[in-house]
């Protein structure tokens, strides 16, 4: 399977949260879109590895991805090493995405930053071809380098490079969100009480993408960072 887009993300929900408007919306225009996960998110304080892997299942099949694969690096304690490096290399190089989106550059969750670095230099280095992966049968990967690697923007509020028009994406976005149940708001669950599981959090999430929104006169927006400026061939492709 060759992908246009891949979401690599360190945390399930954490694209669902960020960025799942823009790969519903490239999915309606025939584009081959997947996830990868790089842990089970096993550190959360509500639910368990294994609802997590339910719900991602779930929210998979709302938004229509092609494909989803979880790593099962360490919730909280991955590195950013040859080891994970190679294991997110044969993915890409699997996969031969031709965007990447991830994680936010630094955020709230030290994760986010951590997995931003790793997954960027992941990217690059899967171009070089002295560095040697084999793919599940065991033969050689050819080396494969995505042509672009944007950041989704998180919790922190990070003024964006672009912005893109999700309105019409919006509500499965939402329904996106709302499939990971145990994380989020429900008056009927008696774990504890933590950031992302107050009733308004999910108020703040619709605002960040209303005020996005606004940059372009649309209802909804979601915003991405590229730390090189991306290159148009006219001043017309930004109108």
């Amino acid at each position: 399977m060759k992908l246009d887009i891949l979401a690599i993300n360190v945390h399930p929900d954490d694209a669902e949260l960020s960025c799942s408007g823009t790969l519903v919306k490239a999915i309606k225009e025939g584009k081959q879109v997947g996830m990868l996960d790089l842990t089970r998110g096993e550190l959360g304080t509500r639910g368990t590895a294994e609802i997590r892997d339910q719900e991602a299942a779930a929210a998979a099949k709302i938004m229509g991805l092609h494909y989803r694969n979880n790593l099962k690096f360490r919730d909280g304690f991955f590195v950013n090493d040859e080891a994970h490096k190679l294991a997110i290399i044969q993915e890409i190089r699997t996969l031969q995405p031709t965007i990447v989106l991830t994680n936010a550059v630094e955020d709230r969750h030290p994760d986010h930053g951590r997995a931003a670095q790793l997954v960027a230099e992941a990217c690059f280095l899967s171009g070089l071809p002295k560095i040697e992966t084999m793919d599940a049968n065991g033969k050689t990967q050819a080396a494969w380098r995505p042509k672009q690697v944007y950041h989704y923007i998180q919790d922190r509020y990070l003024h964006p490079t672009f912005v893109i028009d999700i309105t019409e994406e919006m509500d499965t976005k939402l329904a996106a969100i709302k499939a990971y149940g145990s994380q989020f708001y429900d008056p009927n669950s008696s774990e504890p009480a933590t950031y992302i599981s107050t009733s308004y959090f999910i108020e703040g999430v619709i605002g960040r993408a209303s005020s996005y929104g606004k940059f372009i006169n649309t209802r909804y927006a979601e915003g991405f960072i590229s730390v090189n400026p991306p290159g148009v061939a006219s001043l017309f492709d930004l109108v």
